[in-house]
């Protein structure tokens, strides 16, 4: 029959791409997955000697003069302050302005946090600069987003966070297909199905505990 021919000819096709879907998307992800991973164990085991970085940060501080352009609003004349001493990063304000002759923020990216404290009636700028190593900077990069759901201003702003979680989309997006992916190749091997479904329920029974399960007897 021609037509149990031609699907046998889209299920051979679909399960060779679905192969090569797995693992190019596994080797592009690799390294993402395994920052994710490293960093997730520097969160979970804080007490790590190896991995210490903030008993290790530097910390300087220097001073700078800068023009106050007229007529700008708060976001813009931090950026241009930013720019005039020479500093980038995501903008996080720290509350509100305590006067109208002071602005008040930090810049940070992965490895720095910048204090800035500009004197906008003197035209200087006071800038603190906390640096960490590479382990802090791993450790951020696991929560480095840009944005905070408490403070509505404190969105993204700088075009490396941009970048940044455009790719943990990406990252999502690719260990959603490879798990799918996954899932169909394992059924098409009939002799794991068994071993499979065991394993495939343990692990939903675990996650739906910490999912839903704890909510249900502490709630």
């Amino acid at each position: 029959m021609p037509w149990l021919a031609e699907s046998r000819q889209w299920a051979a096709f679909f399960a060779t791409w679905n192969r090569k879907l797995h693992y190019y998307l596994g080797l592009y992800f690799l390294f993402f997955i395994w920052l994710f991973a490293l960093s997730g164990l520097l969160l979970n085991h804080g007490g790590w000697a190896f991995a210490q970085f903030y008993p290790n940060r530097r910390v300087s501080t220097f001073e700078s003069a800068i023009d106050i352009p007229a007529s700008m609003s708060d976001l813009d004349l931090a950026r241009s302050v930013m720019r005039q001493v020479g500093i980038e990063g995501e903008i996080a304000w720290t509350g509100p302005r305590s006067s109208p002759g002071r602005l008040e923020f930090n810049a940070s990216r992965p490895g720095r946090v910048y204090q800035v404290q500009a004197d906008l009636a003197l035209g200087r700028a006071r800038i603190s600069m906390t640096q960490y190593n590479g382990w802090g900077v791993a450790r951020t990069l696991h929560t480095f987003v840009g944005v905070s759901p408490d403070d509505p201003r404190n969105q993204r702003g700088w075009l490396l966070t941009s970048v940044w979680a455009l790719s943990m989309d990406a990252v999502a997006v690719g260990i959603i297909l490879m798990v799918l992916s996954s899932l169909y190749m394992w059924w098409g091997l009939k002799e794991k199905r068994l071993l499979g479904i065991a394993a495939l329920a343990s692990g939903t029974l675990t996650c739906g505990l910490f999912v839903t399960g704890l909510r249900w007897l502490y709630g």
